[in-house]
């Protein structure tokens, strides 16, 4: 199994098999690449001030597992609330996936505590039970990278469920993932925690990506609840809550193309 889902090489960031997604052999798992994006948010300047509050990724095409590059801006400044850009190319230069959001600058407060909703988490990782995510027929794969518990349905369940993820290898090589990264490489599996159609007969893949998140995650564990919802014509979300040990740390949404294999 490779080191890491990508490995520095100059100014490129080659793909391994571990970014590979369940569609395609050839393809990665939308995950990994939204991580990736937000490790480029993280290098830029003050990123210690500033918290990302909203990032929305596009996928404009499918990303294949091949080297890339990184390209990273503050596109609005601001004293207290900045837009920030950052996409993925291919080496030739072609735009794969592109990341917007907002970031917002980190302060002190004393709210009320009527103010505060408070949120449990789900069962704890220790209380779910290991699970293989459905046959992809590659033995590496995003499938193999991460580990995943389920405390409520299941990959050949069809409906909402409940999972805990953890990477089992850095995002880059060589480096610690941070919490934003933990969290991006994991929200993007709601769709296919919570499938409500057979995987063997329909596609259900996302072409965007957004997370909201509200404070950041403690830990290596992030907990998605996520439900799936197709329509018949051909267009569908699906709706996750992100969690630590500690309760709610945010949302996400995808938007799903639907269509029969």
């Amino acid at each position: 199994m490779p080191d890491a889902f990508y490995e520095p090489d100059g100014d490129l960031f080659r793909a391994t098999e571990l970014t590979r997604g369940p569609w395609d052999p050839g393809a990665q798992h939308a995950g990994p690449p939204a991580a990736l994006l937000g490790y480029a948010i993280e290098r830029l300047p003050e990123a210690e001030e500033f918290q990302v509050g909203r990032v929305t990724f596009e996928i404009l095409r499918p990303l294949p597992i091949e080297p890339m590059r990184l390209r990273q801006r503050v596109a609005r400044p601001g004293r207290r609330v900045q837009m920030v850009e950052a996409e993925l190319t291919d080496v030739d230069g072609e735009v794969l996936m592109l990341a917007r959001g907002w970031r917002i600058r980190k302060t002190k407060l004393e709210l009320p505590g009527e103010a505060l909703v408070a949120s449990q988490p789900p069962a704890p990782p220790g209380e779910g039970a290991p699970a293989e995510f459905f046959p992809t027929a590659q033995e590496h794969g995003y499938h193999s990278a991460m580990e995943i518990r389920f405390v409520a349905g299941g990959f050949l369940e069809p409906g909402p469920a409940t999972a805990w993820l953890r990477m089992r290898q850095p995002l880059v090589a060589g480096e610690e993932p941070t919490p934003l990264q933990r969290t991006l490489v994991a929200a993007d599996v709601g769709n296919g925690i919570s499938a409500a159609l057979d995987f063997r007969r329909y596609l259900f893949i996302n072409v965007d990506l957004t997370v909201h998140l509200e404070r950041m995650p403690k830990g290596e564990w992030i907990g998605v609840d996520a439900a799936t919802l197709p329509r018949p014509k051909g267009v569908g979300t699906a709706e996750s809550t992100l969690f630590d040990g500690d309760g709610r740390v945010g949302r996400a949404l995808q938007t799903l193309l639907i269509s029969e294999r």
